[in-house]
């Protein structure tokens, strides 16, 4: 009996029914981080707040769903929220567990984008009469975004790989397909290697993604800076 047989890695790397489980990894991840990004906005300006309720809310939210596993979440909110009369389904809770554990590291990655940048340059703009848009377009978010880009990408990264904690509640991901395969052939390193390689080509493909968009926004901030002494004259 072999260790591992080649032939049936093969097979389980083109197997539709593993592949189906990677576009419902995709789309998990996508979806998660949209509405982490929108959810984590919104808690990072609450978390800059000068009102005491928003800003204790948004540091609360923080310290709770940075600090509980995100497996406890997923299944607090597919078992629980159903004996409150809420019955959501298993691909509705993963993604409601998903964004609300995803925003509390957004919402910090956000709020330290903007803390990061010099108030001195804000003041220098408010001093010349430039708008407040205008500086936040042009001063304030092109240098914050930048500074977002690494921590951003290795928290999509993180979360790519955590969307295997969904097969918990029956989400038929890349995990949740590879468990089922094994318990029909019992072929458990081939099944879960090829599962592997899965992963290893979605991370990196987005670290590809990754490195374009800090080399792009680099870029881009190069040239806004040469070019700003040539309109003030």
């Amino acid at each position: 009996m072999r260790f591992f047989d080649p032939a049936a890695f093969v097979d389980y790397l083109f197997n539709h029914f593993l592949m189906g489980g990677v576009l419902v990894t995709i789309g998990l991840t996508l979806a998660s981080v949209a509405g982490g990004l929108v959810l984590g906005m919104i808690i990072a300006l609450m978390r800059m707040s000068q009102n005491l309720a928003l800003y204790g809310f948004a540091r609360t939210y923080i310290w709770f769903f940075r600090g509980t596993p995100l497996l406890i979440q997923l299944v607090v909110i597919y078992t629980g929220l159903p004996q409150l009369g809420i019955k959501l389904g298993v691909i509705n809770s993963a993604l409601i567990g998903l964004i609300l554990h995803e925003a509390s590291y957004l919402a910090e990655i956000i709020r330290s984008g903007f803390m990061s940048v010099p108030q001195g340059q804000r003041e220098a703009a408010w001093a010349l009469s430039v708008p407040r848009r205008t500086i936040f377009w042009r001063v304030t978010l092109p240098q914050a975004f930048r500074l977002m880009i690494p921590p951003f990408g290795n928290s999509v990264n993180s979360l790519l790989k955590a969307t295997s904690l969904a097969s918990v509640i029956s989400v038929e991901e890349i995990m949740r397909r590879s468990d089922m395969l094994m318990q029909e052939h019992f072929q458990i390193l081939e099944v879960y290697a090829a599962a592997a390689v899965y992963y290893l080509l979605l991370v990196s493909v987005w670290d590809l993604i990754q490195q374009r968009l800090e080399s792009h926004f680099g870029r881009s901030l190069d040239r806004n800076a040469k070019s700003t002494p040539a309109k003030r004259r």
